[in-house]
């Protein structure tokens, strides 16, 4: 096995492959079939093109609020915004509001500001969800429906393919994937995405990838990515093999691992080569990403404020002493990042497993909030009717 590293003795015995046409979305072909989760104050415009260097796919921006998006909120803005050499513009969208939802579709078809658009069904966070949002919104089948409506018919306006994102449900006894899949299909989006976990799961516990291939089975005329558990090439290969998808979606397992793109890449190429990077090349990265987000956000300190959450994951399993570890997290400025960096071992070469596996934090399961009397019925009432008319406050990136 080729292994760009320092460290061969971390080679598997045999390469992976992935066995997956390319995907179809639309009036698009994407050779390499797999989709970078949108993940809040993750994947702006300077993580987006760490990852693109390493291998293809479909890259989506952090999520914007529909409403946000609408008022041309300049943070919203700032979150559609891609690099000039973006091939495939990617946008998420949230919104519980079928009305606002559809005017910021149609703001991004008209202004030709996104290829593709993806609509949130699955943020389990309390903030999303206690306004009917997120992983709650599928629940109420009339909104669902009504919100996917008005988004698919502003998206072909300007032939541009919208996808959905989804959980299982909102708890294993409020389980709506494979109705929400249905209506998707038969109201024109381009493919479903599926996080085999429940909103009250949150990121806890293992993904059921066995209710991804149910998924895959329910709707066998257009195409179901799979997204949960990817922490690696070998992981993606066994998803594929285990549910039929025709894709994959990568969230945090690409977190301080940008190079995860070059895996996938050489897994769909067949070859064996994997990214096993020492840390003189994770340091390299760091200060790369730093310079790359003070670009985005106009602003040093802003930049270095941002890359601060990122340094407990790019350095996960280095031999990185605690002292350097705490300035790290609180670095100021370019140049002293830099000084911090330059006393690191940087000889020192890929440290294994202990450098793998599953990044961020996984919680443990949570009842998931919710408005009065959500769950009582499938459809909506008046009282949730006008919470919803003025539930979407700006909260983009959530």
């Amino acid at each position: 096995m080729t292994v760009i590293a320092d460290a061969p003795e971390n080679a598997a015995p045999t390469p992976a492959k992935l066995e997956l046409p390319p995907l179809k979305l639309g009036k698009h072909t994407i050779e390499t079939p797999v989709i970078l989760a949108p993940m809040a104050g993750i994947t702006n415009k300077a993580f987006r093109r760490l990852c693109r260097e390493y291998g293809g796919g479909v890259y989506v921006t952090e999520m914007v609020t529909s409403r946000a998006l609408v008022e041309r909120n300049t943070e919203s803005m700032r979150i559609i915004s891609h690099d000039d050499d973006e091939s495939l513009r990617s946008i998420q969208l949230y919104g519980v509001d079928p009305k606002t939802v559809g005017a910021a579709v149609r703001l991004i078809v008209e202004e030709d500001r996104a290829d593709h658009i993806d609509l949130n069904f699955g943020c389990p966070v309390p903030k999303v969800t206690r306004k009917g949002g997120g992983a709650a919104l599928p629940w109420k089948t009339d909104l669902f429906t009504a919100i996917i409506k008005a988004a698919t018919t502003e998206a072909a306006r300007g032939d541009v393919p919208l996808t959905i994102k989804m959980r299982k449900g909102i708890n294993e006894d409020h389980l709506t994937y494979i109705e929400s899949g249905k209506i998707a299909r038969d109201h024109g989006v381009a493919a479903v995405a599926l996080h085999g976990r429940t909103a009250s799961q949150y990121y806890s516990g293992k993904a059921d990838w066995d209710a991804i291939a149910r998924l895959r089975e329910a709707l066998p005329d257009m195409p179901v990515l799979g997204n949960g558990d990817i922490w690696s090439a070998e992981d993606a290969v066994a998803m594929v093999e285990q549910t039929g998808v025709d894709g994959i979606v990568v969230g945090r397992g690409c977190m301080g691992r940008p190079w995860l793109f070059g895996d996938l890449q050489a897994a769909f190429e067949g070859t064996d080569t994997r990214f096993r990077p020492g840390l003189a090349k994770v340091a390299e990265t760091v200060y790369r990403h730093a310079e790359l987000l003070t670009e985005y956000f106009e602003d040093e300190f802003k930049g270095l404020r941002d890359i601060r959450k990122h340094m407990a994951w790019y350095f996960k399993g280095y031999p990185v002493g605690s002292d350097i570890r705490s300035a790290l997290a609180q670095v100021p400025t370019l140049e002293v990042l830099r000084e911090l960096l330059d006393q690191l071992d940087l000889s020192m070469p890929y440290p294994g497993k202990d450098a793998e596996g599953q990044r961020g934090r996984a919680g443990s399961p949570k009842k998931t909030h919710l408005p009065d009397g959500w769950l009582s019925t499938r459809e909506m009432n008046e009282n949730h009717k006008a919470m919803i008319a003025a539930a979407e406050l700006d909260i983009s990136g959530g």
